[in-house]
C-alpha cells in the first residue's frame, strides 16, 4: 500500500487525499448513518485531521446533530466525511469513496443496537452495541 490514499465523490467535483496510517476502519449501524446514506450500514475509516486534505472542490456541510457534521458533494450528493463541528481531532471518511476501497477493509461493527433486523453480515468481526470500547 502506498503512503496515501485518494478518493472522490460520484461526479468527481470533490477529491481528497489521506496520508497513512489510518487510526481504524469499521462499519457503523447508527440511525444517523442509515438515514444519511439511505443504506443499512456505512463503512468509515478514521484519520487525524492533519492527515486529510481536499484536493479539489469544497463540500457542503450538514450539521447532523448538535455536535457533529457530515460533508458531501453539492452536485451529486455523495457523503464523504463525518466529524465533530467544534475542534475536530479526527475525521471519518467513507471507505467506499476511496479510489481503491479494497485496500482498507473494516475491522469491527459499531452501534449494533440500531441495526436493521433484516440486515446481517456473515463476517467474524467484533460487534459492539454502542460506540465500542475505544471510542
Amino acid at each position: 500500500m502506498s503512503a496515501s490514499l485518494e478518493g472522490r465523490c460520484l461526479c468527481g467535483a470533490l477529491r481528497y487525499r489521506i496520508t497513512l496510517p489510518v487510526i481504524d476502519a469499521g462499519y457503523c449501524h447508527c440511525r444517523l448513518c442509515q438515514r444519511s446514506a439511505g443504506a443499512p450500514v456505512l463503512a468509515w475509516l478514521t484519520v487525524p485531521m492533519a492527515q486529510f486534505a481536499w484536493l479539489a472542490g469544497t463540500p457542503v456541510v450538514f450539521h447532523s446533530s448538535e455536535h457533529s457534521q457530515r460533508e458531501f458533494c453539492g452536485a451529486c450528493g455523495t457523503q464523504l466525511l463525518f466529524r465533530r463541528s467544534a475542534d475536530p481531532q479526527t475525521v471519518d471518511v467513507t471507505i467506499a469513496s476511496l479510489d481503491d476501497p479494497e485496500q482498507l477493509p473494516p475491522q469491527y461493527h459499531i452501534w449494533r443496537q440500531s441495526r436493521i433486523g433484516w440486515f446481517e453480515t456473515a463476517d467474524s468481526l467484533p460487534r459492539h452495541e454502542d460506540s465500542g470500547p475505544d471510542r
